[in-house]
């Protein structure tokens, strides 16, 4: 949501099996909610960890309960933001809400907190003071959505578990550019590195996450996982933290340093300076499970496009539409015959990363766009689009690239890890039943 588009959809049951050790209320035993209850042996970990299976479609939700008496919640997962909000006002176009009335445990922050001086600092809008001295703050997303209301407090009930003290935001007004998704869900749930992201404020040094590419299923991941399943080991490249403040850039994002992109065995013939961002910021590299697909700079998407062009000029025929670009950004796109199986073989394009690559391959290149014909043609769309087209002054690498990959963000080292693996094979390792 605090990307281009909110394209993750996560229909979560809980499964836990890790206490909070800053939160003693919780404890070790293993449990799913809300769908079902089931164990689950810890007897593969490293340390026993905090497991979610979801299903992906337009955004990630997870379903939890909140307040004293526990009031069911749908939220948004999104590592791309950082506060964590409910709608607190239910209307005809956020049927879904949050009472803060009704909670025991619900306390408001007041202007006056530290929280409110100091830890909303990465807020793209500062907070404020309203009339009744609470502290207001104000959301904005690159969607073009907009919250605000005040922060609060109150405790998070996992399955048998509490977590108190939480902060997060209950807001009483909304602009919304998706009114149909936004009715389906409760809130946010924010989970970038900023000092009141969920993460952060549970306090686990590493999460990771595998989406599979067929079925719309996965399983996100809070703490340590000895991974056995992958092709090759887990290859890692550092993230990238500024410290000074700069207008275009992310200080709290997954950011990490893009240096280089291959067509099958062709490098890009760009600088390496094209891919590190200026003196005001722009043209970070982010890794987000908010975005749908991968977004680059013009200069680097047009070099990109036309070897793609060049490299399947025999296999694929362009869709020749030049008032057809796919949600804004892509204007590459291809006619395939509806009769085919499949697609033919693509080159392959791969994102070099300081110290690790990312290999894009197969049908993960090409986006076959519903709705869309030409004759007796589909059409499907190459799944790089042109982040300047977007008005965003980034590097954004989206979930679709990342099916089938074990995406491990380890905080306590300051280090990304990625590395192929059926997450189907995943899933059913863990014991999940999807």
């Amino acid at each position: 949501m605090a990307s281009v588009h909110l394209l993750l959809l996560f229909n979560l049951f809980f499964i836990f099996c890790l206490f909070f050790q800053s939160r003693s209320s919780l404890t070790s035993k293993n449990a799913i909610l809300p769908l079902k209850i089931k164990s689950v042996s810890s007897s593969i970990y490293i340390q026993p960890p905090k497991k979610l299976p979801f299903q992906h479609n337009v955004s990630l939700t997870v379903t939890l309960a909140v307040g004293s008496p526990p009031q069911p919640v749908t939220m948004v997962l999104d590592t791309g933001s950082e506060l964590s909000w409910f709608h607190c006002n239910k209307t005809p176009t956020t049927p879904l809400s949050y009472d803060p009335l009704h909670s025991k445990s619900y306390t408001p922050v007041l202007c006056s907190s530290p929280i409110c001086m100091t830890r909303t600092r990465d807020f793209t809008v500062p907070a404020s003071c309203d009339p009744k001295k609470l502290c207001h703050a104000t959301l904005s997303y690159a969607d073009a959505t907009s919250v605000d209301g005040n922060l609060a407090y109150d405790t998070f009930h996992f399955t048998d578990s509490d977590l108190p003290g939480v902060i997060f935001g209950c807001m009483d007004m909304e602009s919304s550019s998706n009114q149909d998704e936004d009715s389906k869900t409760t809130g946010l749930m924010g989970m970038n590195r900023g000092s009141l992201s969920f993460v952060t404020q549970i306090g686990f040094p590493k999460f990771s996450y595998c989406i599979s590419g067929q079925d719309s299923t996965g399983v996100l991941l809070f703490g340590e996982y000895n991974i056995s399943l992958l092709r090759r080991p887990l290859a890692y490249t550092s993230m990238v933290k500024m410290s000074t403040p700069l207008p275009y850039y992310d200080r709290v994002a997954y950011t990490v340093q893009l240096e280089g992109i291959k067509v099958a065995g062709t490098v890009l013939p760009l600088p390496k300076s094209i891919f590190v961002p200026d003196h005001t910021g722009a043209g970070q590299t982010m890794i987000d499970t908010g975005t749908q697909f991968t977004f680059l700079l013009g200069p680097v998407y047009t070099a990109l496009k036309n070897e793609f062009l060049k490299q399947t000029k025999n296999v694929l025929r362009v869709y020749e539409d030049p008032n057809f670009v796919f949600q804004g950004a892509m204007d590459l796109c291809y006619r395939v015959e509806r009769s085919r199986v499949g697609l033919p073989v693509l080159p392959s394009v791969s994102m070099m990363f300081r110290g690790a690559e990312m290999v894009i391959s197969g049908q993960k290149l090409l986006f076959k766009v519903a709705g869309v014909t030409k004759g007796g043609d589909d059409i499907h769309c190459f799944t790089f689009g042109n982040s300047d087209l977007l008005g965003i002054e980034a590097y954004i690498i989206g979930h679709h690239h990342q099916q089938n990959m074990w995406m491990e963000f380890d905080l306590a080292n300051n280090r990304v890890g990625f590395g192929e693996v059926s997450c189907d094979c995943v899933s059913q390792k863990l014991g999940i039943d999807l």
